[in-house]
């Protein structure tokens, strides 16, 4: 740590990288302390021109420097994790939060359960969808238990790169696994769709719900609504497109999401909420680390 700020290291210079490294330029709690790849990359090279330190070493270069960085963001694959970067920060006793599809951390969105999370140094982002929707599923199942989730998540066709497409039977069921995890719902479905209209359009989740037992429709509402203006801190751009109606006692409501437009293009909104939400994790990691000394 330096001063009121905590040192961070980016490992994975691409796109979800580089808005990460804007975000935490922007941070009163992290450091931008350190820009790790494997190549000589244009995500190296930004970082280099922004003054940031650099290394195409991989993880191995914190290895050898540990006092670089107290928190480490994964931007990388799953495969990278898992094999590398995940072993190499817990030798270190590094904090590392996990960017990429692994899901070997505990899965955590800040509103809902930050402070287990605290508790250990390996924590995993679920997915976009999942950072978009558990809350509001956590919100509604807070006010009634739910039988069945489901949630259609639609997002700009140029959005999903090869990554996505290529792992979306991974994406799809981690989130609903983390929607079973996080919330009080017994059965979970999640369908995404790219859509490839132009303009490109944000990042929109329409999530339906089957309650157990009997609610009032204004409670839930008044649950979701507080729920979306709590992420609203960290994510400017999330906006509560449909507040919670009952139809058929299906219980349903809408999230759009624009991006800040720090790196990413704007209507890239479910890439946004993965990026800030990890900032989000790393301040409370951050604020944390400094009330207990550093310990």
């Amino acid at each position: 740590m330096t001063g009121k700020k905590v040192k961070v290291a980016i490992v994975g210079p691409g796109n979800i990288g580089t808005d990460l490294m804007y975000k935490v330029f922007r941070s009163q709690y992290l450091e931008m302390s350190l820009m790790i790849g494997v190549v000589e990359s244009e995500g190296i090279k930004r970082a280099r021109d922004k003054g940031v330190e650099t290394s195409t070493e991989g993880i191995d270069y914190l290895v050898r420097h540990p006092e670089k960085a107290d928190i480490v963001f994964d931007a990388t694959t799953a495969k990278a994790h898992i094999n590398f970067n995940a072993p190499a920060c817990e030798k270190m006793g590094k904090i590392i939060i996990d960017l990429t599809p692994a899901a070997i951390g505990k899965i955590v969105t800040p509103m809902v359960n930050i402070d287990e999370a605290l508790k250990v140094k390996n924590v995993n982002l679920i997915t976009c969808g999942g950072q978009a929707t558990t809350p509001i599923i956590h919100a509604i199942s807070r006010v009634v238990p739910l039988e069945y989730a489901e949630v259609v998540t639609s997002v700009a066709s140029k959005s999903a790169g090869p990554g996505t497409r290529n792992n979306i039977d991974e994406y799809t069921q981690t989130t609903a696994k983390a929607i079973l995890q996080l919330t009080d719902t017994e059965r979970a479905k999640v369908m995404t769709v790219f859509n490839p209209a132009v303009p490109e359009p944000p990042m929109r989740n329409t999530i339906f719900g089957i309650p157990k037992g009997e609610y009032d429709i204004k409670e839930v509402a008044k649950s979701v609504e507080a729920m979306a203006k709590s992420i609203q801190e960290y994510v400017p751009g999330y906006e509560l497109t449909l507040s919670p109606i009952i139809e058929r006692d299906i219980i349903t409501t809408i999230v759009s999401i624009y991006g800040q437009g720090d790196f990413l293009p704007p209507y890239a909104g479910n890439l946004d909420i993965e990026t800030a939400s990890a900032i989000k994790i790393g301040e409370l990691y951050a604020q944390h680390m400094m009330e207990k000394g550093g310990n």
